[in-house]
């Protein structure tokens, strides 16, 4: 329980915030946990000394436009001072104020922080780490919500003027934009002449558009699967279903609309803020939610009741199901200045699956284990001498085990199938834990990921997949019962949990560990958690490979902890270096 020691309401000046509490005796490596709980957030000077955590964040210009105590240009120290039954933390915030009075509303965010430190280091259900420190401040939700009306009305703005205008329409309109703006002052300029005649050509091509009436129909087809960063065609045939001719047309394609809700969009610029230590522009990631980029692809003459075919070049930006609403014909007005559109519904929609990388011939470690359900968990042909039953033929069967009297009989081939009970089993485990669900490390983590899935033989293995989504997920695949296109199909769909606590990721491993012959760890961080499962699954004799994605300039120095016994068995991959990074394992 936090303890609340001084709290000012209302402060004149410089004032301190001071937090205590408790904790048991079985806490070991306090500090550098506590170390650990600040390193993601945004602070400066973060230092382990002997007895206590230093660090000092915010400032008067930040505080002031963007309103919260965690703003606020303070020195922190995190002391922990042992008595009789354990330690006592102790958390002292000195804040300079951004003017000279502060008057705080609701609960202090920097008490939440500390209660947060506090299930941080208990294991408790307190701890809410996943959120955003200050994103349930009350001054601040309403800004961000006016921000996210603007996203929403200015990408709306710019995908409808990219769409609607030809290159000749855009000069014309910022033509008369200048020539409004410039024309002013109509005592020192003649440009407000020019307003009346740009003004009537934008009018007499928006006009002309009206007047484009015409019905098509239109079939695609696409492929099964596309790939994050790697373009592929598809056919779209169209068919003119009018009785004139139609000449100078342009397909575009409709996508659904890729603007997040307010949750997530709010998510994305709070990991931003989190990550830019500075108001440089030029430091910030480009946020943009597009999935895809659609090439226009320009279509023939049409006669009436004609077909023609054409090729659409698609890029996916993202993995996950790009959904097609439906194909826009574009035909230009007779002055070349804005499209007129017909649009017909054709609903479809394609899976892209995550990038992979080129990994080198992995020695996994680990040895055959006894599997409870043998041949009910894996339908290959097993080992052992005990007949179990007759089933078809799949690729991959020795040929020695074919039962040649049932190919006589059925004309298809049989093979005698084996019980097994013995066979060597690997777990992939994936970090969702992240409180940025569009950030590019999530997406390389997943990645990798994937690049396992495709990598690792499972002819005659199994490899189980393991995260936590809404709930916790394991999947199977080698040995007949699913394949790695399968599993790649199920990491284009996992999003992260910010929400959900790392308790059950834990406990989903540990359930699994009595079955595993090793296991694959990629991570989003280093913390204490993560470091106590490594640790609770190295007791239990299970060999472990640790992966560690930073973000691009990150920290790749990254202590071992528990893996210092296993060298090369512990690899830190920055963003932007990942496929060299995984050429060295």
């Amino acid at each position: 329980m936090v303890t609340i020691i001084q709290q000012p309401t209302l402060s004149f000046g410089r004032f301190r915030q001071i937090y205590e509490f408790d904790l048991p005796a079985n806490n070991p490596n306090l500090l550098p946990r506590v170390l650990n709980f600040y390193k993601p957030r945004k602070v400066r000077g973060l230092i382990l000394d002997v007895e206590e955590v230093r660090f000092s964040r915010g400032g008067r210009l930040r505080a002031l436009l963007i309103p919260n105590e965690l703003n606020l240009k303070q020195a922190a120290v995190i002391t922990a001072v042992a008595n009789g039954s354990g330690w006592r933390l102790r958390c002292e915030y000195k804040c300079t104020p951004s003017v000279f009075c502060t008057l705080r509303f609701g609960p202090s965010q920097l008490w939440k922080e500390v209660r947060q430190l506090e299930g941080f280091l208990t294991g408790s259900s307190v701890m809410d780490s996943s959120r955003p420190p200050g994103s349930s401040g009350i001054a601040i939700l309403p800004l961000f919500k006016f921000l996210y009306r603007l996203f929403r009305l200015f990408s709306w703005l710019h995908y409808h003027s990219r769409r609607r205008l030809t290159a000749a329409g855009v000069l014309v309109l910022c033509s008369l934009v200048a020539a409004a703006a410039m024309g002013l002052d109509t005592d020192g300029t003649v440009t407000y002449q020019a307003l009346a005649p740009l003004f009537f050509l934008l009018f007499i091509a928006a006009a002309s558009s009206w007047f484009f009436r015409a019905t098509f129909s239109a079939t695609r087809v696409l492929p099964r699967f596309g790939t994050v960063g790697q373009a592929f065609t598809y056919q779209v045939q169209v068919r003119n279903l009018t009785k004139k001719n139609q000449v100078g047309l342009t397909l575009i394609e409709n996508l659904a609309d890729p603007r997040p809700p307010f949750e997530e969009w709010l998510a994305a610029q709070l990991a931003d803020e989190r990550r830019v230590r500075s108001f440089k522009f030029n430091q910030r990631t480009n946020r943009a939610f597009q999935q895809a980029t659609v090439k226009e692809a320009l279509l023939p003459p049409l006669a009436p009741g004609g077909a023609a075919e054409t090729r659409v070049e698609l890029t996916p930006l993202r993995r996950g199901v790009i959904r097609f609403t439906g194909v826009t014909f574009a035909r230009p007005d007779p002055l070349g200045l804005i499209r007129a559109f017909v649009t017909t519904p054709v609903a479809q929609s394609v899976l892209v699956l995550p990038r992979r990388y080129l990994l080198p011939r992995l020695q996994l470690p680990g040895t055959e284990k006894y599997q409870s359900g043998g041949v009910a968990m894996a339908a290959n042909v097993g080992r052992s001498d005990e007949f179990v039953s007759l089933r078809d033929y799949r690729r991959g069967d020795p040929v020695r085990h074919i039962h040649w009297r049932s190919w006589a009989k059925t004309g298809k081939p049989i093979v005698k199938e084996f019980e097994d009970d013995y066979f060597t089993r690997h777990a992939l485990v994936l970090d969702t834990f992240t409180d940025d669900p569009r950030g590019v490390v999530f997406e390389e983590a997943v990645s990798v990921a994937a690049s396992f899935a495709c990598t690792i033989q499972t002819q005659e293995s199994l490899l189980d997949l393991l995260f936590v989504g809404p709930q916790a997920y394991s999947f199977t695949s080698g040995r007949g019962l699913a394949h790695a296109d399968q599993m790649l199909e199920i990491l284009a769909a996992v999003r992260a949990m910010p929400r959900q606590p790392f308790a059950s990721l834990e406990r989903l491993v540990l359930d699994h560990a009595v079955m595993v012959s090793g296991c694959i760890f990629v991570l989003l961080a280093w913390d204490a958690e993560r470091q106590e499962l490594v640790r609770q699954l190295k007791m239990l004799g299970v060999p472990v490979l640790v992966i560690v994605v930073v973000e691009a300039g990150g920290d790749t120095a990254l202590a071992p902890g528990p893996m210092r016994d296993a060298p090369g068995k512990f690899h830190v991959l920055e963003v932007g270096k990942i496929e060299e990074g995984l050429g060295r394992l």
